[in-house]
Parts: C-alpha cells; sequence; structure tokens
C-alpha cells in the first residue's frame, strides 16, 4: 500500500558493510528490554514473592510496587513493610532481624 511504503521510507535506515563486502540495510528494528530490582535476595522475606513480581496488594510490578531497604540491609516491598509496620505499632522491627527499623536513605 502507498501508506506503508510511505512509512517504510520514513523509517530511519543503517546500512553496514561487513570485512566480506556484504551489505546490509536495516530497515526496522524492534527494541526489546527487561528489568530486575537489585536486591540482596530474590523474594520479599514478609509476602514470599519475587522481588520481579508484586506483593499480594498490586498488579502489575515497578514504580507502584517498589522495593524498600531498611538500615539492617533487608529488603521488602513497600506495602508489605508498611503493613508489617502498622501490625506493630509498639515494636517497630525488622521482620528479619529483629532490629529497630529505619528506613535507609
Amino acid at each position: 500500500s502507498t501508506a506503508a511504503a510511505a512509512e517504510a521510507a520514513a523509517a530511519p535506515q543503517a546500512t553496514v558493510t561487513g570485512s566480506t563486502g556484504l551489505k546490509l540495510t536495516v530497515l526496522q528494528w524492534t527494541g526489546v528490554a527487561t528489568w530486575q530490582w537489585l536486591a540482596n535476595d530474590d523474594t520479599c522475606g514478609i509476602c514470599r514473592n519475587a522481588f520481579d513480581g508484586v506483593c499480594s496488594e498490586c498488579k502489575f510490578p515497578g514504580d507502584d510496587c517498589p522495593l524498600v531497604w531498611g538500615r539492617c540491609s533487608h529488603c521488602f516491598h513497600i506495602h508489605c513493610i508498611m503493613k508489617w509496620l502498622n501490625s506493630q505499632p509498639s515494636k517497630q522491627q525488622c521482620p528479619m532481624c529483629r532490629q529497630d527499623w529505619k528506613f535507609k536513605e
């Protein structure tokens, strides 16, 4: 179709000539990326869900379900540690090591 041809002509192209003389023109490409949290463990110590997934309150991983670290270096989903701390009003302690909980800054 004419619209498809116009779109293909407007798309950026890259041409590479290799050492063998073979000329390669890239007409279109689709980038794919992955991400993962840089945590000291693979799973949340409270909900036991993977950090690459979500806590039990969320539907999609990412910025809405971030990880947080304590000064003790333990890591949890934000919703999990907040629920834990709210259930322990007199003792704000890390559920893993029982040190006083302070968010790492």
